[in-house]
């Protein structure tokens, strides 16, 4: 009972820790794994471990008989994996889809073959195994990948490309360490017929049952047909069942399968999304928590000692300063990413949880068959995950600056509340080529943004979910715009300073409204207009009308020409070089370069009138 609750204590105190200090989880997580399985036999009676993964008959300890351990990390991962499919979204990667798609293909080739080569000839292992480890360490985990992001504010370039590659390349490393795994064990023969129709197999049963399983989910969902408390278990045992249904079909073909349904979910139009999304984090956590202990734990004293020798370090050198940088730029060969860019992708390789928990899998299992060289698979991928966890992890910071890939000036603009008059607002904005985020907690009203095709995120500012969405590293300026006041300035002062720093602002109050001397700093757009006025003149005149101003004059005059009507309000204005200044109730002494414009929402005016 003791270990039981060791490991999930232990492991929420490794997320803590972890998120006290700002570096991905794993890292705190694989060294207490260590701690308490190889390390602890050091100062164990009998030398046993604290926490032994595997039941041992002949000690009487260990938590899972047989290769049960193994059915519980296979469950675990497609579980973390159908959650990071639900995070992709098809409008992130209009830009940098080749580069993705070239990185998951040409890039995993590239990764499998060097590396394959660099452990035959560095380590002097056999060639199979060495392939085996190449293709386990294709994989970028975006168990490590997230918290990174989450920490470091990159352009959205860069961000993109490395959100999406290491979701999508897990099933692709999967893949391939399933086809060696095939090779060894069939001992070579006839297996290109055997991988290519393995291949087709899994490929045809992962895209079919993916795509069948999330549109019947999204039917069941959608005619409401699931009781609201039974949404989110309803949903994991599916995915449950999807995979083993996959894997019994087709062997290892539900890691594929899982993804796909979480992809192809996270692009539908789908009831209660949200919900099940933090429902699927939370479990992911837990389970992230969990495995990482276990399979770090699961690693022989003897084996860890074996990677002090130079040459796993020349291996360790040669997957992080020439295999990974090589895979990168032939990926991204004519792509609009710039040198500083494919150079810091380049640096960013960490592996994480698939790549540990198939090495842990495969390795074990050939050792029982009896092949050489297999106990070392786990151990080399753990070398590998901790080394460039721990090295991307310390230095992702300091070498996105010194490349420049950091987003120096945050200008992204959050609108909070999606009614009409802020879609509106949100079009003219992203017509004009600023980054927009539309939040609200009303379902409804998200959909009606994303299907205008702007990035509609629905949240309870009340919770913690915006400080964590590292999508979000690029805003610089809030506007709440809600129908309630006291949700307006809680956004203000709860987010301001962290996704406000270049402006906050809020719409007036009805009171404020009504008194002059309350002209709060931070009020958007005019003293004469609260939400009420918004939302009506949104409604009669749903129009952004820009007007020609060449200096602080003529837009003082325009100002004077909107106040005098109840039929239209001021935005912003809109300076020759593009840059967009809010306009505020205060209505501070703009600077205007000639040939800007004055924008505003409702009836046209004609400011010489």
């Amino acid at each position: 009972m003791l270990e039981y609750a060791s490991i999930i204590v232990l492991g929420i105190l490794a997320q803590w820790i972890a998120w006290r200090t700002k570096v991905p989880a794993i890292l705190p997580l694989i060294i207490i794994g260590l701690l308490v399985g190889p390390i602890s036999t050091l100062f164990m009676e009998g030398g046993e471990k604290f926490i032994e993964p595997i039941w041992n008959p002949e000690t009487n300890h260990g938590l899972f008989p047989g290769e049960s351990l193994f059915y519980f990390v296979s469950l675990s991962i497609g579980i973390i994996l159908f959650e990071g499919g639900l995070t992709l979204k098809r409008s992130e990667i209009k830009d940098v889809g080749p580069s993705i798609l070239k990185l998951i293909t040409l890039g995993s080739l590239i990764t499998f073959i060097l590396s394959g080569l660099a452990a035959w000839g560095i380590l002097g292992i056999s060639p199979t195994i060495a392939f085996l480890f190449g293709a386990l360490i294709i994989v970028t985990g975006p168990t490590v990948i997230a918290p990174i992001l989450r920490n470091v504010p990159l352009n959205k370039n860069v961000s993109t490309v490395l959100k999406w590659e290491g979701i999508l390349i897990d099933p692709i490393g999967a893949l391939t360490a399933v086809l060696v795994f095939e090779f060894i064990n069939a001992g070579g023969d006839h297996f290109t017929a055997h991988a290519l129709k393995q291949f087709g197999l899994i490929v045809a049963v992962g895209a079919g049952l993916g795509s069948l399983s999330a549109y019947g989910l999204y039917l069941l969902l959608k005619n409401h047909l699931i009781p609201h408390y039974l949404i989110n278990v309803f949903t994991l045992a599916l995915v449950l069942m999807v995979f083993v249904v996959s894997d019994e079909l087709v062997h290892e073909s539900g890691l594929l399968t899982v993804v796909l349904m979480g992809l192809i979910l996270g692009n539908l139009d789908l009831p209660n999304f949200k919900e099940i999304l933090y429902f699927k984090e939370s479990l992911s956590i837990l389970l992230i928590s969990i495995l990482f202990i276990l399979l770090s734990a699961n690693i022989e004293l003897v084996d860890l000692q074996q990677l002090l020798h130079v040459k796993y370090l020349l291996l360790f050198l040669a997957v992080i300063l020439v295999i990974r940088p090589l895979a990168v730029f032939a990926s991204t060969i004519n792509s609009n990413l710039n040198l500083n860019e494919k150079l810091f992708i380049s640096w960013m390789g960490p592996r994480g949880i698939v790549a540990a928990g198939i090495a842990s899998l495969f390795g074990l299992k050939l050792t029982l068959n009896g092949v050489e060289y297999a106990s070392l698979v786990a151990p080399l991928v753990f070398m590998i995950v901790l080394g460039t966890v721990l090295l991307n992890a310390t230095t992702a910071n300091l070498v996105a600056r010194m490349l420049k890939v950091i987003q120096e000036a945050a200008n992204g603009i959050l609108i909070i509340g999606a009614h009409k008059a802020s879609r509106l607002i949100a079009k003219y904005l992203d017509d004009n080529g600023r980054q927009v985020v539309v939040v609200d907690n009303n379902a409804s009203n998200i959909d009606r943004i994303v299907k205008e095709g702007l990035n509609g995120q629905q949240y309870d500012i009340y919770s913690d979910g915006l400080s964590d969405n590292y999508e979000l590293n690029d805003i610089g300026y809030i506007m709440a715009m809600t129908g309630s006041n006291e949700v307006n300035k809680f956004a203000i002062n709860k987010y301001g300073e962290e996704l406000g720093s270049q402006g906050a602002y809020r719409l007036i109050s009805a009171k404020e409204m009504k008194d002059t001397s309350l002209n709060p700093t931070d009020g958007l757009f005019s003293q004469t207009d609260d939400y009420i006025n918004l939302s009506e003149v949104a409604r009669d005149y749903p129009s952004i009308h820009e007007l020609p101003v060449n200096n602080s004059e003529e837009l003082k005059s325009a100002l004077e020409a909107v106040y005098e009507t109840t039929s239209a309000i001021p935005l912003f204005v809109k300076q020759s070089n593009g840059k967009i200044d809010i306009i505020t109730s205060n209505v501070p002494n703009y600077e205007v370069q000639e040939s800007s414009h004055f924008v505003y929402l409702g009836k046209n005016i004609d400011k010489t009138s």
